[in-house]
């Protein structure tokens, strides 16, 4: 199963406002680290394999402007980011959905299941303005588990994503970037009609985060690990909302 929320901008309360956990895991990222970002940004041939073409390359698509700044997607390399996304992932308001918290070899576990896979799942960073700041997980919906609790249409392509400095919560950040990412699906990706996400019920920050994106909620689903929200966004009203 895909993990336990798409995590929009947990540490939250339902009205936006701040759980109380401290502003302690922000990274600070290294000259080192931000110089590879922007070498694997100018050069195609840095760029992680895909495995198959069920989702062409995230990693090369167009980044994306938007209000909170230029945003773009690249693949993950666990050899540079398997430090990033294991402090992230041990962010108590993550750990709380993703249950990915511990040593890296957590995490490093996490996404070997999807780099030496079939490719039907992609991980990514999400750099804002040159600054890593988010995880993403594009997947083909219609292949994955998830599939067996609601009507799937061939195509349909899921997101789950994680907020990760504790400054970018909370003040629609992560609504502005689900936007993004849907519009980069429909638009590199002509055969879905549609972005599908299943966020825990319970977090009701992520919910809202993807209804302000121009997600509607289709249904409650029960999945083996959570009661979720099905939100959906159809490419043909994609303009409308």
């Amino acid at each position: 199963m895909p993990p336990a929320d798409a995590s929009a901008e947990p540490g939250t309360a339902p009205d936006g406002g701040s759980t109380g956990v401290e502003d302690t895991l922000d990274l600070r990222l290294t000259e080192e680290l931000l110089a590879m970002i922007a070498e694997e940004r100018g050069s195609a041939t840095a760029r992680t394999p895909v495995p198959s073409e069920l989702l062409g390359d995230p990693g090369s698509w167009p980044p994306a402007r938007t209000t909170a700044g230029e945003f773009a997607l690249l693949l993950v390399r666990p050899e540079r980011d398997l430090p990033v996304l294991s402090r992230w992932m041990n962010d108590p308001a993550v750990a709380a959905f993703w249950e990915l918290a511990g040593p890296e070899s957590v995490t490093a576990d996490h996404l070997r299941i999807q780099l030496e896979g079939d490719g039907r799942s992609i991980p990514c960073l999400g750099v804002l303005d040159g600054t890593p700041m988010s995880y993403w997980e594009i997947y083909r919906a219609d292949l994955d588990p998830l599939a067996r609790h609601y009507p799937a249409r061939p195509h349909d392509t899921g997101v789950h994503l994680l907020i990760g400095g504790v400054r970018n919560r909370g003040r629609g950040v992560g609504t502005t970037l689900i936007r993004a990412v849907a519009d980069l699906v429909l638009d590199n990706l002509p055969r879905c009609g549609r972005v599908v996400a299943e966020p825990d019920l319970r977090n009701t920050p992520s919910v809202s985060a993807f209804l302000g994106a121009g997600f509607r909620f289709s249904a409650e689903v029960d999945l083996p690990d959570k009661r979720a929200a099905l939100m959906i966004r159809d490419r043909t009203y994609r303009d409308q909302l």
